[in-house]
């Protein structure tokens, strides 16, 4: 334990150029196994590209691939083209990649959600996730089959399978 209470030098000098050294508030050893840690910041700061990267496992090549794909996303951008993610964003982002990630939307579904119902439209949607739709389909424009309609279907599938493993049989 040095004279600074458990900062080390290397870390003191960690702080003075950002403030993202180990040993602030978290005792000799800092953020744990992932390095050091990160100052926490309020819920309402803006933040680095690299930390929503990290705070939603996302890479930064995707974050920027998002911003040309999806107009809602506009980060402020500092001199030398830095740029700052508002909490508005960075829910917006955590949405996206819910609704590309989980839910299995592609990026044109979610451009959709966005276009036809905003946030609020994203939101719903992810809102009722785990609730399916009548029917448990949750797809626009699909009716639930009929139980006639559903063994038809299956009928058909194996008819063209059978068929399939003949022509790979000559």
């Amino acid at each position: 334990m040095s004279v600074l209470g458990g900062i080390t030098p290397a870390s003191a000098r960690g702080v003075s150029e950002g403030g993202m050294g180990e040993g602030i508030g978290e005792g000799p050893g800092g953020g744990g196994a992932e390095g050091p840690a990160r100052a926490r910041k309020s819920p309402t700061a803006f933040r680095t590209i690299s930390e929503v990267a990290e705070d939603l496992h996302i890479p930064q090549h995707v974050l920027r691939f998002w911003e040309t794909k999806f107009p809602q996303l506009k980060p402020l951008k500092r001199g030398g083209g830095r740029r700052y993610y508002r909490p508005e964003d960075i829910g917006l982002l955590r949405r996206i990649g819910d609704l590309l990630y989980t839910q299995g939307y592609t990026i044109k579904g979610v451009q959709r959600l966005l276009r036809e119902g905003g946030l609020e439209g994203v939101e719903a949607a992810a809102g009722t996730e785990d609730l399916p739709s009548e029917g448990g389909y949750p797809a626009e424009g699909i009716d639930p089959p009929e139980g006639g309609d559903l063994r038809a279907c299956l009928d058909e599938l194996e008819e063209i399978s059978r068929a399939l493993k003949a022509l790979a049989a000559r």
